[in-house]
């Protein structure tokens, strides 16, 4: 497993209270879950008090909320990393998509998180997976309007489309991981099995 690295997609430049907050509620949420995580744990691991978490936040909910929206900010940052403009048209999708990669890649507790919130059930509209959703959708309006993206499927159909290429493997390599270590002795299985997911219609 990756080693996880401390907020380090949301801000690792920002030394605020309140971002020291934001970062250490990411890691304690992506590692216990949002309900087994104490404000008073939050606070302990960003050094403060739980009395600023209730100034700059108010709630926990109020403080996953911003946890999730920065998760959300930094895939929109990485996405824009890969400008329409910087390689040919046939060319942009896939770069995206590794640039995602290679960030969830160097940020553990985001992967932790995502696989917690977007696996649990009791999700509902308007969360993360919701906020993802749009942003898909914007990337794929974006493509569009460049001349990028086809218009033989409907946006829904393409939003699917990105997720599962940039998600899917988040959610089953630690399947492939777990049968992978069924077979350690075999020769085979000593590289790292790395997982490929694509989508055909």
């Amino acid at each position: 497993m990756a080693q996880r690295q401390p907020g380090a997609a949301l801000r690792a430049d920002d030394l605020t209270a309140k971002a020291r907050i934001r970062n250490a509620a990411l890691d304690l949420f992506a590692a216990q879950g949002v309900d087994a995580t104490s404000l008073r744990a939050v606070a302990a691991a960003a050094g403060v008090t739980v009395g600023l978490i209730v100034h700059h936040y108010g709630t926990k909910e109020a403080l996953r909320e911003a946890v999730e929206l920065a998760i959300v900010e930094q895939f929109a940052e990485t996405i824009a990393s890969v400008p329409l403009a910087s390689r040919p048209a046939d060319e942009i999708a896939a770069a995206r998509d590794h640039a995602v990669a290679d960030m969830l890649s160097a940020n553990q507790a985001i992967v932790d998180y995502l696989r917690r919130a977007i696996l649990d059930g009791t999700a509902e509209r308007g969360d993360l997976v919701s906020r993802l959703s749009q942003l898909s959708a914007q990337q794929v309006h974006d493509l569009r309007r460049a001349g990028v993206a086809s218009t033989k499927h409907t946006v829904g159909e393409q939003v699917i489309t990105i997720m599962v290429r940039q998600l899917g493997r988040l959610f089953l390599q630690p399947l492939v991981d777990r049968i992978a270590a069924e077979f350690d002795d075999d020769i085979v299985t000593l590289k790292k099995t790395r997982l490929v997911v694509e989508v055909t219609r």
